[in-house]
Parts: C-alpha cells; structure tokens; sequence
C-alpha cells in the first residue's frame, strides 16, 4: 500500500495549496491508499477549526495528526473528544481532551493504526513518548503502523526512529517545519525521516511572514504573527509498506515549489 503524509499545514496559503494540486500530486506519485496531514497550524498559523478541520478531510484524508498547538484554540476541545479521526499527542497525561491514536481503514481495506506522539526536548514537560509508544502497539493487531512523532530535537527523533524500528511502519517527525534530507528505510524496516517539513508559504519564517519574526528576536517584546503567503512549497513524503508484514519497502521525499 502506499501512504501519503503531508507536513504541517500553515493556515490558508497551505489549504488552498493542497486543495488545488493534491490530484496532480497523486497522479504523479500516486494513487495513494491512505492519506495523513498533520494539520496544528492549519488554521491562521496557530491551531485548528472544525470548518478547517472539515475542509482537510473534504480533500480526501483518513486521518490528521497534530502537536503542542492544537491547544491554541479553546473553541475547539470539544471537537477533539468528538472526531476521532483527528489525533492530539498520545503522551499527554490521563484526562487530556482527545485521543492520541486511531485506528482506520485504507482504501484497499488495510487495518491502520496512527499513533501521534511528542517530544520533550526543547518541549512542555509531558509523559515519555517512548513509553507510550510501546503501550500503544504492544497490543496492536493493525498491519499497518504509522507514527507522527511531533518533536523539536533532531536527536530524540532519531531515538525514536530507532527504539520502534522493526515495530511499526514508519516514524515521521513533524513540528519544525523544515524538511530533512535523511529519509531512509531503517535495518528492521522501518520507514525514517526527521522531519516532513511544512506545506505553506516558505519566504518567511516557518510559515510567519519575516517582519513579525524579526522584530521579535531584534526588541524581545511581543509581535503579532502573520502567515506566510509568498513562496508557496508542498513537503510530504510517499511511504510504501507491504501490508502482509507491516514493513516499509520505500520512502520518497516530496519538495514541490509552486512559488518561488
């Protein structure tokens, strides 16, 4: 089967970028069986809609994973608890709105388990991911097993890549938004890449336009950020996985400039 996850989405610039070339994407690399975006900055930078929420899977995808900004917009818990198509970090301690991972079906009928975790290098001090992780899949009979681990430290991705190798599918990093050139197929056959990077506009930074960036690293007082909407680059990664034994046998790395 072959799976298509998408980097984290940043507000309307990203959304309408997929909207208009997620077919294009698909009849080159494609066509995809399962689709996954992590989808925390889709709404205006900073968190999520239900609107947003349901144009993302208006576009086709089975599942949306997320991370430390799925929190920003209150409004929104409630749709947490109710969508279990829509994932929040696992690791959070018990009584956290939402659920961390889920189980779907593709569209060939393939049992998929996603697990959505987050580090704690450089992050909010939560429970071990690693721990977590082990409990999640311990008892899991999915075939197929796909982790976004949404992660600061290229070293505890790295960590993670290597503790659930042979284990699950693929672990794919998220949170950074720059996308890594270390995609690779780890010696028990699990799919790697430290970060997928971002889908939206690239020509500032990390998806903000510059002006409020800078002028909070030049004063050190707070500024309002706006999104980024010139330099509009899709990253997402094509994994495939032979559904008989869980194992990944290709991961592709997806750079698409629509505008420079």
């Amino acid at each position: 089967m072959k799976i298509l996850f998408v980097g984290d989405i940043v507000g309307r610039p990203g959304r309408v970028l997929l909207r208009e070339n997620l077919k294009q994407l698909e009849s080159r690399f494609g066509p995809f069986d399962f689709r996954i975006a992590n989808a925390e900055n889709a709404a205006g930078g900073f968190g999520l809609t239900e609107k947003v929420m349901n144009e993302l899977f208006s576009m086709g995808f089975h599942c949306l994973t997320s991370g430390n900004h799925i929190w920003d917009k209150k409004d929104f818990l409630e749709v947490l608890d109710s969508e279990r198509r829509l994932l929040r970090p696992a690791n959070y301690p018990p009584g956290v709105h939402g659920q961390g991972y889920g189980f779907f079906l593709s569209d060939k009928g393939t049992r998929v388990l996603v697990v959505n975790l987050q580090g704690r290098v450089f992050m909010p001090p939560i429970d071990c991911p690693f721990r977590k992780a082990e409990e999640i899949i311990r008892d899991s009979n999915a075939e197929v097993v796909v982790v976004d681990f949404h992660a600061e430290a290229t070293s505890e991705k790295k960590a993670m890549g290597l503790f659930l190798d042979g284990k699950v599918s693929c672990v794919l990093g998220t949170h950074t938004h720059v996308q890594t050139a270390d995609e690779q197929i780890l010696p028990n056959g699990t799919a790697y890449i430290t970060d997928v990077g971002m889908t939206g506009g690239h020509a500032g930074v990390i998806g903000m336009e510059k002006s409020g960036v800078m002028e909070r690293f030049l004063k050190g007082t707070p500024s309002k950020f706006e999104v980024c909407k010139e330099g509009l680059i899709l990253n997402a990664v094509v994994v495939e996985v032979d559904e008989t034994t869980g194992k990944a046998t290709n991961i592709l790395r997806i750079y698409e400039v629509y505008e420079k």
